[in-house]
């Protein structure tokens, strides 16, 4: 095919490529392509940036199984990143396998079950806010979510090693915020911290499947299903798993809990609308996953802080064979990005993109939109696994805080992000503001 049918994009430096413009702003790099050059963007000599929904949706949904996200996996190459046995790390057959062995984990009634111990662990950190104080909420969020998910996932509280995992979400983000990185056996400052939070980890993890094969019961967790697998898994398996549900499933829920916080400090209106319908909802009474269908705003104030700042905020897909692409040649070996940052801001799809609007998913405008305009969880076969509990969660959560909390932000707060495997946010201090007097006559007329 024609050299004239590859897309169009930025020239860049004859032998850097767009590399460092894209390691110094990679969201403003990928808005600016989106927006100068169309819906298939070539931004390196083998790297496309794919932005409209169908081109997405063909990716990602894969049905002619040409685009994978492991190519070397694919051709027989071990994969060369932290935790290589894991599901997320796996393609083809191997990958299919590990995801069937741990789905029934993830059954809607097991997430719902976990919405007691959602609220619980909520209340119980949201007591400890004194009022009026400024408070590291990222933190708070991320202590908060690694005690659910570790409790939803094996049954087991490891709330004093919360350091150890914080430490190496940490090391993990550090070396992932940029693509000029060398291979992690090269020792550098944050290769070495990398490898001993990930050490740490692994002593930690080995630890908890020793303490839980102690223990046998009737469970229906992951941990359970890793351990009952037709095919015994290893100890690396195990410990590879555990790893990559651990650190994704409450890394993720944290960022955009923390996201949805600090929207709604900046848009009072907004945060008022949330406490009329907790109220209204509740009661006075703490939530459970039962309201969570007449929570309608609260989910809404979630799925648009997720639009505006996806935890997930690229992914990529390498094609295997020649194809085309929105009518241009897709030359095999192609990795094909994929923004949920770009496509969730796009005018084409959202009014107002920038604005912080909830209410845009009450309207039938939202049930008429191409369902990848807006993907915070993927698609395709690969569509994340836990995404109901993390919609479960954050709904939760944030009920839990409007019903007791206004938000403020702190003097001098600035929020930052870092693009790394996630879109995390740094520097957001919030001061919470007790709404105890109402919450106090409800109980009141409650016990009268």
């Amino acid at each position: 095919m024609s050299p004239a049918r590859l897309p169009p994009g930025p020239k860049g430096h004859f032998i850097a490529g767009n590399l460092v413009e894209f390691s110094e702003d990679p969201l403003g790099f990928l808005t600016r392509c989106a927006r100068e050059y169309g819906d298939v963007v070539r931004v390196g000599k083998r790297n496309y940036l794919l932005n409209h929904p169908d081109l997405i949706e063909r990716v990602l949904v894969n049905g002619d199984g040409n685009f994978v996200k492991l190519a070397g996996v694919v051709q027989g190459q071990r994969h060369k990143g932290g935790f290589p046995e894991a599901m997320m790390n796996s393609e083809g057959e191997d990958w299919l396998r590990k995801r069937r062995l741990v789905q029934p984990a993830f059954h809607r009634k097991h997430v719902a079950a976990c919405g007691e111990t959602v609220v619980s662990l909520t209340e119980r950190m949201l007591e400890a806010w004194p009022e009026g104080t400024p408070r590291d909420v990222h933190a708070d969020v991320s202590a908060l979510a690694l005690s659910i998910v570790s409790r939803f996932l094996f049954h087991t509280p490891i709330d004093d090693e919360v350091q150890h995992v914080a430490a190496a979400v940490d090391a993990v983000m550090r070396h992932t915020d940029s693509p000029l990185r060398p291979p992690i056996w090269v020792p550098t400052p944050t290769n070495l911290r990398l490898r001993r939070a990930l050490g740490r980890l692994e002593v930690l993890l080995e630890d908890l499947v020793r303490r839980y094969r102690e223990r046998p019961s009737e469970r229906t967790d992951l941990l359970a299903l890793l351990l009952s697998s037709p095919v015994p898994l290893s100890e690396g398996q195990l410990r590879d798993e555990l790893a990559t549900m651990i650190m994704s499933g409450h890394e993720t829920t944290a960022d955009a809990l923390v996201w949805a916080w600090y929207l709604l400090a900046r848009h009072p209106e907004a945060e008022a609308r949330l406490q009329e319908e907790v109220d209204a909802v509740l009661g006075g009474r703490s939530p459970g996953a039962e309201d969570l269908a007449r929570l309608r705003y609260t989910e809404a104030v979630v799925k648009e802080a997720m639009r505006l700042y996806s935890p997930a905020w690229i992914t990529s897909r390498e094609a295997l064979r020649d194809c085309e692409l929105g009518g241009f040649h897709v030359p095999a070996g192609t990795m094909l990005a994929v923004s949920q940052w770009v496509t969730h801001r796009d005018p084409r799809y959202f009014d107002a993109p920038e604005d912080f609007r909830p209410e845009r998913w009450l309207s039938e405008d939202a049930q008429r939109m191409h369902r990848y305009a807006y993907f915070p969880f993927g698609g395709g076969p690969r569509f994340c696994i836990g995404s109901a509990l993390a919609m479960m969660e954050t709904v939760l959560i944030t009920a839990c805080m409007a019903k007791r909390f206004r938000l403020e932000l702190a003097p001098g707060c600035v929020a930052r992000m870092r693009p790394a495997l996630a879109l995390q946010p740094l520097g957001v201090r919030l001061i919470p503001r007790s709404r105890a007097p109402a919450r106090q006559e409800v109980r009141h007329v409650a016990g009268a």
